[in-house]
């Protein structure tokens, strides 16, 4: 097999897991109508690839797909007549200032939403999520689009721009893995792509462990009538990195059960 045939064929299966994993993140729950995933190409880190725009569930083949430029976030083939998504800037803006990035998500998912806009920090809760509490806080920073209008944009939240997807990336300086997004939702960054829809769901799980411990501790303050627990115990630093390397070295177990998942769903099709 040359050279060409060998990157043909490892571009294609890439493709196929492309796939799969939108199903995932929809039937997850982490993605619905809205929201995407992008890789950074196998053989040239500066471009990307991406969904054109539509629900991710409903990705089927490769010609569903599109290359991006790292450096502006255009399709490589300038002709191209097939319609992207309005906030890949997220995605080029996090590869273009992250070389280690190999695959980033943007998600609404309504359970980190409360995370938001609350100024409660997200923080790692248990094992699976250890991920959240890297980087320089100790937990994921919350970005606002509004921080970063100029004349002319429109405040709609969405990151249309890569002046609004610089600000952005710059949460992922220091080795966080996710951002939160003032009243909008998450973006998850990991070298690929099983890592990231791994971290996005564990994300998800440990923002619902933690608003179900937070209301279980004030329901107990307010039945004793006492102060309550002395708080919630999170992951240390030290714990969180090294569940972060069991995540890592983990990540193949639960995606070959939520790709064989989505394959007997019904729903999904791929013919990557």
């Amino acid at each position: 097999m040359d050279t060409t045939e060998t990157q043909r064929t490892i571009l294609a299966a890439l493709h196929r897991k492309y796939i799969d994993a939108s199903h995932i993140l929809h039937h997850q729950g982490v993605l619905d109508a809205y929201g995407h995933l992008s890789v950074r190409h196998p053989f040239n880190p500066e471009v990307f690839i991406m969904s054109r725009n539509m629900a991710p569930g409903t990705l089927s083949t490769a010609e569903d797909l599109i290359v991006y430029h790292v450096h502006n976030a255009e399709p490589v083939d300038s002709g191209t007549t097939q319609k992207g998504f309005a906030e890949r800037h997220i995605h080029s803006e996090v590869y273009r200032r992250h070389a280690g990035v190999g695959a980033v998500v943007h998600s609404h998912a309504e359970s980190v939403i409360p995370y938001t806009i609350t100024g409660v920090p997200l923080r790692p809760c248990y094992h699976m999520a250890g991920f959240l509490g890297l980087g320089h806080k100790g937990w994921p920073e919350v970005y606002d689009a509004a921080e970063h209008l100029v004349e002319g944009d429109v405040p709609d939240m969405l990151v249309r721009s890569a002046h609004l997807g610089e600000p952005l990336a710059v949460c992922f300086d220091g080795g966080a893995k996710v951002a939160l997004m003032r009243g909008h939702g998450m973006t998850v960054i990991a070298p690929g792509i099983e890592e990231v829809v791994s971290r996005c769901v564990y994300t998800m799980k440990n923002a619902s462990i933690q608003s179900a411990a937070m209301t279980m501790q004030s329901a107990f303050a307010a039945q004793s009538g006492a102060s309550g627990p002395a708080g919630l115990k999170f992951l240390d630093g030290r714990e969180s990195e090294a569940a972060t390397l069991m995540s890592q070295w983990s990540a193949q177990r639960p995606w070959r059960l939520w790709v064989r998942e989505v394959e007997a769903s019904g729903l999904y099709l791929n013919s990557a």
